[in-house]
C-alpha cells in the first residue's frame, strides 16, 4: 500500500564498548522516541563500538538471531515502529565478521556493508569481511527504503543501484570518523546522493569527539530538512523529519534525471 508520508526519527547516540549497555540504550531510546515515528534509525555498529583503531572486534560478533537482534525486534514491536541499527555479525571467517545493518519491525532484513573503510589511514578490511554486492531495499509502511552504511556513501553507484530497485528513501547509519574536512564531506555527499537520485536520504552518525555527528535528512530537491549538532557521547540527540510522497513525485517531475539517463 502506498502511504503519503513516512515519519523518521534519527537517533544520534554513541555506542559503548559494552554490548549490554548498548542493548539497554537502544531499548530505552526506542521506547522514548519510537512511538511517534514509522522508522527509527540508529548509527552504524550500535551494538558495540569499533574500539581503538585496529582492535579485534570479532569477540563481539553475533548471529542474526542473537541478543542484539532480539533487543532490536522487541523494541520495535513494543513501540509499534521499525528500527534500523548496526552490529557485527558472525560470518564464515571467525576473525573478520560482517558490519551489518538490521531492520526489524514492519520487515525483517539485514544488509552487510559492501565498502569497507580502507581510507584516511584506516584498514577496516583487516578486521571485517565485505558483504556481497547486492543492493538491499526493504518495504517500510509502503515506502521503499534502501540501505547503505557509512563509507558506502562515497560510492554513488550503490545509491543509484538502490534507486534502480525502487528506493525512495536511503538510510545511512554511520560512524563517520572525525577529522579535517570530514563534516564537509559528510554533508556534501549526503546531499549529492539525494539530488542526483531524486530521493530522500536519512543519515545517522555517532557523535563527537571520535565521530562527526551532524546527522541529517535531505529531501529529493537537496533541501536539508533537519541537521544535528556535532553532539556528545553523554547526550543522545533525536532528530525528526517527515518524508512526503508529494515532494518525491514533484522532484522527479521537475528534475527527471532518472528518466533522462543515457547508458549507452
Amino acid at each position: 500500500m502506498t502511504t503519503p508520508t513516512l515519519r523518521l526519527a534519527l537517533v544520534q547516540a554513541a555506542a559503548d564498548l559494552d554490548p549490554a549497555t548498548n542493548r539497554d540504550a537502544l531499548a530505552k531510546l526506542t521506547a522514548e522516541h519510537g512511538a511517534g515515528a514509522d522508522l527509527v534509525v540508529f548509527p552504524e555498529v550500535f551494538a558495540r563500538d569499533f574500539g581503538p583503531a585496529g582492535s579485534d572486534i570479532s569477540p563481539y560478533a553475533e548471529p542474526l538471531d542473537g541478543p542484539f537482534a532480539a533487543t532490536v525486534a522487541a523494541a520495535a514491536s513494543a513501540a509499534g515502529t521499525t528500527v534500523v541499527a548496526g552490529m557485527f555479525e558472525q560470518g564464515p571467517d571467525p576473525e573478520r565478521p560482517y558490519n551489518t545493518l538490521l531492520v526489524r519491525g514492519a520487515a525483517t532484513v539485514s544488509y552487510r556493508k559492501v565498502h569497507l573503510y580502507d581510507s584516511f589511514g584506516y584498514r577496516e578490511s583487516d578486521r571485517l569481511t565485505a558483504g556481497p554486492i547486492e543492493p538491499t531495499v526493504v518495504d517500510v509502511d509502503g515506502w521503499k527504503v534502501g540501505l547503505m552504511t557509512c563509507y558506502d556513501l562515497r560510492f554513488p553507484e550503490l545509491a543509484r543501484a538502490l534507486v534502480d530497485r525502487g528506493a525512495e528513501l536511503i538510510v545511512v547509519p554511520a560512524a563517520w570518523v572525525a577529522g579535517p574536512r570530514k563534516v564537509d564531506h559528510w554533508r556534501t555527499l549526503v546531499t549529492a546522493r539525494a539530488i542526483e537520485n531524486t530521493v530522500y536520504v536519512a543519515a545517522t552518525g555517532q557523535p563527537t569527539p571520535r565521530y562527526c555527528g551532524h546527522s541529517l535528512v535531505v529531501d529529493p530537491f537537496g533541501e536539508v530538512l533537519v541537521e544535528g549538532t556535532p553532539g556528545s557521547p553523554d547526550a543522545p540527540e533525536v532528530l525528526r523529519a517527515v518524508a512526503e510522497r508529494t515532494v518525491l513525485e514533484e522532484a522527479r517531475r521537475v528534475n527527471p534525471s532518472l528518466v533522462n539517463r543515457r547508458l549507452r
